[in-house]
């Protein structure tokens, strides 16, 4: 029996989370010594010039974009990659990881109402449920564990970063649900502007640190295959999954990264961390399941 196109969507939107979250692991096993915001600036810089070739196999298409088009793509690239990826590097200086993790976790819902006001993309009762579900299973996992936030400044960054994932996610699905510009180009346009801002501010503010040959190759690997690829692919797969159901899929990371670190870097997990991870994919299911089940 062959795969619906929304079913081969929710797992490409898997493989892209499993890549997103190899990548966590990869930068704690070998690149702790890479600060942070230059590590990400130095991704996206490079996963841009392996985009560049499609870019420019696309050009006919690129220079038929209208003023409208390279608006929209230059706020995208702006909001998703310079202010959600950069802001959250900056939020982690002032505020622990788990909290951080715990406050992104809201995104899903958040996306939910924004795409429900901006796109009418409607939520089911059960998809309502299921976020409810995933949300109190993220609850149990990280309550307590979590302590009292002790920066202000942390906080704010944490919520900026939060929103603009939030407003990212519904600006994507929103460029990619009409098919009318190729995922490459939307890709491609939106990663190099977000990539140059974010560099910029980076050897501006902090400069780019020595790096050995090592880094350099696991840099390499990070941004072609983690990044340039799995964002191709993520923008393909929002031409058939809703905001939310895309922002849903990309919560699943926190599950992924627990499994990979349980694995690969010897870190444990308590009975009451697992119970939250098992009702927390509880969730997830029923948000992708219902859906299905109406078109069946």
């Amino acid at each position: 029996m062959s795969l619906s196109s929304r079913s081969k969507a929710i797992l490409l939107a898997l493989f892209v989370t499993i890549l997103w979250s190899s990548t966590i692991i990869l930068v704690k096993k070998y690149l702790v010594d890479v600060p942070p915001l230059a590590f990400t600036g130095i991704r996206y810089m490079l996963a841009f010039l392996f985009l560049l070739p499609g870019l420019l196999k696309r050009r006919a298409e690129v220079k038929q974009l209208s003023s409208f088009d390279w608006r929209y793509l230059v706020i995208l690239g702006l909001v998703y990659y310079t202010i959600t990826q950069g802001g959250q590097f900056m939020a982690l200086v002032h505020l622990d990881a788990i909290t951080m993790s715990l406050l992104l976790s809201f995104t899903g819902p958040m996306v939910a109402v924004l795409g429900l006001i901006f796109l009418k993309e409607k939520v089911s009762r059960l998809q309502w449920a299921g976020m409810a579900i995933f949300l109190a299973g993220v609850l149990v996992y990280f309550l307590p564990v979590t302590t009292i936030p002790k920066s202000a400044l942390g906080m704010g960054l944490a919520l900026i970063t939060m929103i603009a994932n939030s407003v990212a996610a519904v600006m994507g699905r929103a460029v990619n649900r009409h098919q009318r510009l190729d995922p490459m180009v939307v890709t491609g346009i939106s990663m190099g502007i977000g990539a140059v801002v974010l560099l910029g501010g980076v050897m501006i503010f902090q400069g780019i640190p020595p790096l050995d040959l090592r880094v350099w190759l696991l840099l390499i690997l990070i941004a072609g295959l983690n990044t340039a690829l799995a964002f191709w692919i993520w923008n393909h797969t929002l031409q058939s999954l809703t905001a939310m159901e895309s922002s849903m899929i990309n919560n699943s990371m926190l599950i992924q990264i627990t499994l990979l670190a349980w694995i690969f870097l010897g870190e444990s997990v308590s009975l009451l961390g697992l119970l939250g991870l098992g009702v927390a994919v509880v969730g997830l299911f029923l948000v992708n399941w219902q859906p299905a089940k109406q078109k069946a």
